[in-house]
């Protein structure tokens, strides 16, 4: 979700339903070396609370550094990511990387709790590959040091996203007598349907929707109706997907500023309108229109030609 759930995308989230949001993943080295990307990514608002400033590493005194730098920033909490899979940051052994390190990885925990006064959570996988899925004993692990709530994703670090959620072992984690925090299921959770069976079958606490929610942030709307109604809302017409672009895009440029704004609601803007015929040369004019008003009119053209 790099890239994809900054503020303004996390503020639209929450209007439709998300319970708590998290900023884009902070690296440590850049936090303390004082990037100004890294910085300008732990800014957040009163609106998008109760929200978590999520922070990766594999330095465990930078990572301690980077979890007080983040704790003045005001959240609501600490995030660790071990889950992200991606090469450059698992293979200099970050992120999912520190599945092959558990030990390194309990200590990091221990001493950012240590560190901080806000409450920390864990972000993790099964494991490492097939033959090392040891996120039953190391879930205690992490609770034993202190975490307020771990977030496990039903596969493993080499499988990257392929193949479907395991969520069995998530829910042996959940069931563990010894576990006392809240787990929170991830993977996979594209549908009302998907959540609803999540709760009912592995007992998690809370899902975590990462993915399924670009393009598409009304998800968490559609899944809170369903748990409550056991209804699936009706799809999202044209006009509202259109007011919902604007709104986006309003906020990213004021976050942003027009030029920034812009780039970066382009890959949000296609998403909105997956599905319509005929779409493609519209599509087009939406990745690679450079100003506001023009954008806002294309909006407005979409809205009117897609009734």
């Amino acid at each position: 979700m790099e890239d994809v759930t900054d503020a303004s995308f996390r503020f639209i989230c929450k209007e439709y339903g998300a319970d708590m949001v998290y900023t884009e993943f902070i690296s440590s080295d850049g936090l303390i070396r004082d990037a100004v990307k890294t910085i300008a990514k732990m800014q957040v608002c009163d609106a998008e609370r109760p929200i978590g400033i999520q922070i990766y590493g594999h330095i465990p005194d930078a990572m301690v550094e980077a979890a007080v730098r983040a704790e003045a920033a005001g959240p609501d909490l600490i995030d660790i990511n071990f889950g992200c899979p991606v090469n450059k940051i698992a293979k200099r052994g970050a992120g999912s990387g520190m599945m092959r390190e558990p030990d390194k990885m309990v200590e990091i925990t221990r001493r950012v709790v240590e560190a901080v006064k806000l409450p920390v959570t864990v972000k993790t996988r099964l494991g490492w590959d097939d033959d090392s899925k040891i996120i039953v004993e190391l879930a205690e692990r992490l609770q034993d040091v202190g975490i307020s709530a771990l977030t496990i994703h039903g596969r493993t670090r080499c499988q990257l996203y392929k193949g479907e959620a395991d969520w069995t072992l998530i829910g042996q984690v959940k069931s563990n007598p010894r576990m006392t925090i809240p787990i929170i299921g991830n993977g996979d959770i594209t549908t009302p349907e998907k959540a609803k069976d999540a709760f009912d079958r592995y007992g998690v606490d809370g899902v975590m929707i990462g993915r399924a929610s670009f393009g598409h942030p009304w998800i968490f709307k559609e899944v809170k109706h369903y748990l409550e109604t056991g209804e699936i809302l009706p799809p999202m017409s044209v006009a509202d997907r259109v007011a919902l672009a604007k709104k986006h895009l309003a906020k990213s440029l004021s976050v942003k500023g027009d030029r920034v704004g812009v780039l970066e609601m382009r890959r949000h803007l296609s998403c909105y309108f997956k599905g319509l015929d005929n779409f493609k040369e519209t599509r087009l004019k939406l990745v690679t229109t450079n100003e506001p008003d023009k954008l806002f009119e294309l909006l407005d053209y979409i809205n009117e030609t897609w009734k």
